[in-house]
């Protein structure tokens, strides 16, 4: 047989053993290992050592035919799926063929960042990456990425297809429901850690995506990111470094070009950039098709989820050529083992990755309780005039729009999930509102029954929404917008208002949206796409249960492209010879960094950051001392509350930052009322840094620097100042 067949032939039907080059059906070596130890006994087996010795003296063992087999999935599928659990090799989203004779398992992959996708029924839809963000609450995301760690191993998945961390530069983008970072890198570099660390902790690799500048739909096969290096590192980059603190085991890059070149074979952002200047130890791996040459030697480890370009034909032929080294795969191999030795995949049976795993339903009542717990975390006040709320009990209540089966509580493609079920707003409420309530509810598609129905109760209640998915951007960020069955939902909110001064609104949206009927209305709430929990989540916020102490991730703007992003900018203009362009002039100017820029005020819209609760609270005491800021947080309320404390750090002019940016934050414990907690927020060296492109590295900034704290982006309560100079730098980051 030749090697060009090899390489080609069906996955399903043979597994090149590599040593006397043997063939045997897949279904006899799934057989023959599943009641084995995951490795054969060797140096590499040796717990104590290593994990990078172990990975290291596995290759060592390896032959070039078993290094190649890790380097790309099933020869024979269709480049962008492969998902058939009746054949082991395809059960998964991405699957890569285990190595018999060293007892190597496979690596099994699944989407995706709100849980594991598909087996409909059988898994738990967890709150997205943007809801988990709202929640500013390191603990929070810790016990999130566990949740969905357990329920990846219990399926046999050993690679999580998450979490998302790109940053939200475009409102419309389809992906911001599965971002952690929102609209802000620090926030993103800060909530990746807990959300890695906790789903390896389960002994299942995260996969960090996508990286980088992946921050559109629109085109999203085709569109070159235009950017300099300052912006990639101050405002793109920092989320994967986080990850990469996390020790993150992989990196997906994406569909994408950046400044011309491929995003998955890009010397400069993945060989140089995040391999050589963030220190990232894991592997790259395509995303699902985005592989366009044998892209070993600039950066790619793996490709997803077929062998287009990296199979044994045309990696042999690129080592006959001189263009591909063997010390090149051996790093990607050792890159690839790496985490599966630190994670703990290596030392499991092999009978743990067995793909008919994948019948199991995984959902348990420690997994639903979570899912009730994170959302009303992560469950955002924007307004709540005259005190509405906490609802009283036994009350008449109008629940009108998404409150039953049409329910949102995730979004599309990859970040979906198929819940096991779904507790709807009706059923939550009428659970909690009391004995004696009288909870009458209407879709709102009739907006005049509604409004009738509104004007007979005591409170009434909007659900509204809107959708977004993987593949496409949102055609806007009005309500009215992404939702078909949705109906016309800014003229059923100001309809339900004319007819109750009570009235609620609840927006489960995928990222930012406009809110027009704001200042009709008398309290506001938004859990973004808060898991299968959704209805009692949301009915522990609304009648105080849960004192609601998210904050948002993003800005919700007055009106539509408020920051006058341009064509240019996005979606991107076609160039004559190349593809589409989309050009990041605004650099570091993104979000709330606009908005201070341009000095703009919120009248129905609502800043980055923002969030109240049921109680107040009292800021004092700031100190400002070798970088490190203190301060008081008081409950001066009357319920118990915890908050979220802010301190955005200004630079000295000339350093060409923007305005404000967020460079700490703090959610306190649960405080009684009078009860205070002193916070303490250090800043590192990096906080006072700048990338200079002309030495390619941070450099500290001399001058004066403001520290703003306090409950959002534009609700300051403690201002104070430090200023860096000379050698009291050096002192202070020794």
């Amino acid at each position: 047989m030749s090697l060009a067949q090899e390489a080609h032939f069906p996955c399903c039907a043979l597994v090149n053993l590599a040593m006397g080059r043997s063939y045997l059906p897949l279904s006899l070596f799934a057989s023959a290992l599943l009641g084995a130890k995951a490795l054969v006994q060797g140096p590499w087996s040796d717990r104590e050592v290593l994990p990078e010795t172990r990975a290291h003296l596995l290759v060592r063992n390896m032959t070039l035919d078993e290094k190649i087999l890790l380097l790309h999935g099933p020869p024979s599928l269709h480049p962008i799926q492969c998902t058939n659990p009746t054949r082991a090799e395809c059960a998964y989203v991405g699957n890569v063929a285990p190595v018999p004779r060293l007892g190597i398992p496979p690596i099994n992959m699944n989407d995706g960042p709100q849980g594991f996708r598909g087996q409909a029924g059988l898994s738990t839809a967890f709150p997205s990456g943007l809801t988990m963000a709202a929640s500013w609450d390191v603990d929070a995301v810790q016990e999130w990425g566990e949740g969905m760690g357990t329920e990846f191993f219990e399926k046999g998945a050993n690679v999580q297809l998450g979490p998302g961390l790109c940053v939200a530069r475009v409102p419309q983008n389809g992906r911001n429901f599965e971002y952690l970072s929102g609209e802000d890198p620090f926030l993103g570099y800060t909530l990746v850690k807990p959300a890695v660390r906790g789903i390896q902790s389960k002994k299942v690799i995260a996969n960090a995506k996508h990286y980088i500048l992946n921050n559109q739909e629109t085109n999203r096969f085709v569109v070159s990111a235009e950017t300099d290096e300052r912006t990639r590192f101050e405002m793109y980059y920092p989320p994967f470094e986080g990850a990469i603190e996390a020790d993150v085991g992989s990196v997906m890059c994406g569909f994408n070009k950046i400044n011309g070149d491929w995003s998955c074979e890009n010397p400069v952002t993945l060989k140089h950039d995040l391999k050589e200047k963030l220190g990232f130890k894991g592997y790259v791996m395509s995303d699902w098709g985005a592989t366009h040459s044998t892209s070993l030697m600039r950066g790619l480890d793996m490709e997803m989820p077929g062998a287009h370009s990296m199979n044994p034909e045309l990696i042999k032929a690129g080592l006959g050529a001189g263009t591909i080294t063997v010390a090149a795969i051996n790093e990607s191999v050792e890159r690839i083992l790496l985490p599966m030795f630190s994670v703990g995949v290596m030392d499991e049976p092999l009978s743990t990755w067995d793909f008919k795993r994948l019948q199991k339903n995984v959902t348990t009542g420690a997994s639903v309780a979570s899912v009730r717990h994170l959302s009303a975390l992560s469950t955002v006040m924007l307004q709540n005039r005259e005190g509405v709320l906490p609802l009283p009990q036994n009350k008449k209540i109008a629940l009108i729009g998404l409150v039953s089966s049409n329910a949102i509580v995730h979004a599309g493609g990859s970040g979906s999930v198929d819940p096991s079920f779904i507790a709807s707003p009706l059923f939550g409420i009428s659970s909690a509102a009391g004995s004696a309530a009288n909870v009458v509810f209407s879709n709102g598609t009739d907006i005049n029954a509604a409004a009738a129905m509104a004007l007979s109760a005591e409170y009434a209640i909007v659900f509204a929404g809107t959708l977004s998915t993987e593949g496409s951007d949102r055609a806007s960020l009005s309500l009215d917008d992404g939702c078909k069955q949705c109906g016309n939902q800014t003229a059923l909110i100001e309809a339900v208002a004319k007819a109750n001064p009570k009235t609620i609104v609840v927006l489960s949206v995928p990222g930012a949206v406009v809110t027009p009927w704001a200042d009709k209305v008398a309290a506001v709430l938004v859990n973004f796409m808060p898991g299968q929990e959704a209805g009692n989540a949301i009915a522990d916020v609304l009648f105080g249960k849960v004192n609601p102490s998210g904050k948002l991730p993003l800005t919700f703007p007055n009106v539509e492209n408020e920051t006058q992003i341009s064509q240019v900018q996005w979606p991107g203009l076609p160039d004559a010879t190349k593809p589409t362009y989309s050009f990041y002039t605004e650099k570091l100017t993104v979000g709330y960094r606009y908005y201070d820029a341009h000095n703009i005020g919120f009248t129905t819209g609502f800043p980055f950051g923002h969030g109240l609760s049921y109680t107040s609270f009292e800021y004092n005491e700031l100190k400002v001392s070798n970088l490190t800021v203190t301060f008081a947080v008081k409950n001066s309320g009357k319920v118990a509350g915890a908050e979220v404390a802010q301190l955005y750090l200004g630079f000295p002019a000339a350093a060409g930052e923007p305005l404000r940016q967020l460079k700490g934050f703090h959610k306190t414990k649960i405080l009684a009322p009078g009860e205070s907690e002193n916070v303490q927020l250090t800043l590192r060296r990096r906080d006072v840094s700048i990338w200079d492109v002309n030495q390619h590295a941070w450099r500290v900034v001399d001058g004066h620097f403001n520290v703003s704290v306090g409950s959002s982006s534009r609700d300051f309560r403690l201002q104070g100042s430090f200023v860096v100079s000379g050698d009291s730098t050096k002192e202070l980051f020794v």
